[in-house]
């Protein structure tokens, strides 16, 4: 049986095998490398101030208007619950889009700098390790090892669940207005 009807086969057995190789684009969060597959990437714009929205969790900044679509804007460092650094000229805002319940999505990721693109093989891919504790690993697509040094791929559409977001704002202190 040739590869495509192998693999149509798995697919219509239920049983499809997720390919992890291809292009990843990398970037730099506390001096860790992380990559993305480069084909979520719509683009990478520099760091500009974004529009604070009332009631989200604390690693969305706000929104940004990108050529008339409203982009909500995460600041990776704190979703990651790492710490703070100032914004500086390499700062970047890469513009992902992602599918979640059958729709497609546009979030901006602000990250420290953008690093480099990889092609890696399937083989270069291993999975996460099993911690065995309570660390959550669902956003994490494997790691890789390139020239020495390692990366952590991620899972876009899981690590940016906009019904976590959205139970995370319900939870949070509501702000009252109120007339005097």
């Amino acid at each position: 049986m040739s590869a495509a009807k192998n693999e149509e086969a798995e697919v219509i057995a239920g049983q499809t095998s997720e390919k992890y190789g291809g292009q990843y684009l990398t970037f730099l969060l506390g001096g860790e490398e992380y990559g993305i597959e480069i084909l979520k990437v719509q683009e990478i714009k520099g760091w500009e101030s974004t529009t604070s929205i009332p009631n989200t969790p604390t690693h969305i900044l706000g929104v940004l208007n990108l050529r008339g679509a409203i982009v909500p804007v995460m600041d990776m460092r704190k979703r990651f619950n790492l710490d703070s650094i100032e914004y500086g000229p390499t700062t970047v805002v890469i513009v992902v889009k992602m599918i979640q319940e059958d729709m497609e999505r546009t979030v901006g990721l602000v990250v420290d700098a953008v690093a480099d693109v990889y092609r890696l093989s399937d083989s270069d891919v291993k999975p996460a390790p099993d911690m065995g504790c309570a660390i959550e690993a669902e956003f994490i697509r494997g790691l890789a090892t390139v020239d020495d040094k390692m990366m952590i791929l991620l899972e876009i559409d899981r690590l940016i669940d906009l019904q976590i977001i959205e139970k995370e704002a319900a939870s949070a202190p509501t702000l009252k207005i109120t007339a005097d």
